[in-house]
């Protein structure tokens, strides 16, 4: 086939790290991901080297910043504690990368919808799997729920399950630095004992507060993908079936006419 009648825009491409797509996003839906943390709403866009980078940002200015800290303040009363806690010189730096985000992920997202249509009406063929020496990536039906689950109760695990591979180990990584560092787990472990005062002693809130965030977008982006995934394994069927029996002249169902109906 000439290079005039090649596709111009792929659906999906298949790689060791991972199924990278198009798919159509409300841009509200990615904004307030990129509002909840800032390079989320890039990771729901397939976009995950910017997601990590702005992911990186958000954690490294937050804490410089004391952002978490300010804001525990500022909602329990305590104005002046919060005046105090936050770094002003960091604080305006992150509010540029914040908004940053979320204005960066809306205009992406709007060009990927455009694009997604532009790439469904072209029907480029969609390789259903590729070896390579790290990794057999391949398509095929999962269950989202499951993998909703799993990033619910640990983060990372349920891009491990639909074979995102860098990002779950990234997703990982920072799950366990994160619980290290709020101490959540130990705090849990006195509550349950009854402790509740150490309990509350125990807990880094800085840290704690990253947690819900987290949790929340590792589990929504697990869930979305996998619908998708479970998507393009259909369309990629749809297309191998119409090109091998599109000029079929079996018919499996037969449609029935007015002549074909018997006479009673």
């Amino acid at each position: 086939m000439s290079d005039a009648l090649q596709p111009r825009r792929l659906q999906a491409i298949l790689s060791p790290f991972g199924v990278t797509f198009l798919h159509r996003k409300n841009p509200f839906i990615v904004a307030w991901w990129s509002a909840a943390f800032p390079g989320f709403g890039h990771l729901i866009l397939n976009q995950y080297a910017r997601g990590i980078l702005l992911t990186l940002t958000e954690v490294f200015t937050n804490s410089l910043a004391r952002i978490n800290l300010t804001l525990l303040y500022s909602f329990t009363g305590q104005m002046e504690l919060a005046k105090q806690t936050l770094e002003i010189r960091w604080a305006i730096g992150y509010m540029m990368v914040y908004m940053f985000a979320i204005w960066d992920s809306v205009l992406a997202c709007r060009s990927i919808n455009k694009l997604y249509m532009l790439a469904q009406l072209e029907n480029a063929r969609i390789r259903p799997f590729s070896i390579c020496p790290l990794e057999i990536q391949y398509l095929e039906k999962r269950n989202p729920y499951a993998a909703a689950v799993s990033s619910f109760l640990f983060p990372g695990i349920g891009q491990l399950y639909i074979h995102r591979i860098v990002l779950a180990f990234y997703s990982m990584v920072w799950w366990w630095l994160f619980l290290a560092s709020s101490q959540m787990h130990m705090a849990l472990q006195q509550l349950l004992l009854g402790h509740l005062e150490e309990s509350k002693l125990l807990l880094n809130p800085h840290w704690l507060l990253f947690l819900p965030s987290v949790t929340g977008g590792s589990a929504y982006h697990a869930f979305v993908t996998t619908i998708e995934h479970n998507r393009l394994f259909r369309v990629e069927q749809r297309q191998y079936l119409s090109e091998r029996y599109g000029q079929s002249d079996i018919c499996i169902l037969k449609e029935y006419s007015e002549e074909s109906v018997p006479v009673k």
